[in-house]
């Protein structure tokens, strides 16, 4: 997997980088990638404005769309990072400033963890990543934080 890293220009780019992220988890790269373009096209070009506004109705619509990746809950937590989004890009000046207002990364990951869903520290270090943070490439990371492996919930009981 390579994580495509852009300089984003408009609030659209962080909201596109930040739900390829969420989309991503769980699922494999391949799937996300071939379905990509069409996910931006039914999201509005990931214009976050748009996005927070989305109604029951849309959320409908994109459920019922087999060209999307249809999961209720990560379409539900990307209308609300847009919103979350929206209203941190007003309150700084522009989202790039909120996202610079941190000491470290640490610090960071664990701020996005909790304004934005879907995003735990795996999923915010590739957004970041993917946006031009200066940190390190995922694989380093994971290695540094989860001992190599992929950051798993341990299973129930046995």
């Amino acid at each position: 997997m390579t994580i495509e890293r852009i300089k984003p220009t408009k609030l659209a780019d962080y909201l596109e980088a930040m739900s390829r992220a969420v989309f991503s988890s769980g699922i494999s790269w391949k799937v996300v990638d071939a379905k990509w373009d069409w996910i931006a096209r039914e999201f509005d070009g990931f214009d976050p404005v748009k996005v927070a506004a989305y109604t029951p109705e849309d959320i409908e619509r994109l459920m019922a769309d087999p060209r999307v990746i249809r999961n209720r809950k990560k379409i539900e937590a990307i209308i609300g990072n847009a919103g979350e989004m929206v209203v941190l890009d007003r309150e700084f000046g522009r989202f790039a400033n909120y996202l610079k207002s941190f000491a470290d990364n640490d610090a960071l990951v664990a701020d996005l963890h909790k304004r934005f869903k879907f995003l735990g520290e795996s999923v915010a270090h590739v957004f970041l990543y993917s946006v031009g943070f200066d940190v390190e490439a995922q694989e380093a990371w994971a290695h540094e934080h989860f001992g190599g492996h992929r950051h798993r919930r341990p299973k129930g009981p046995a």
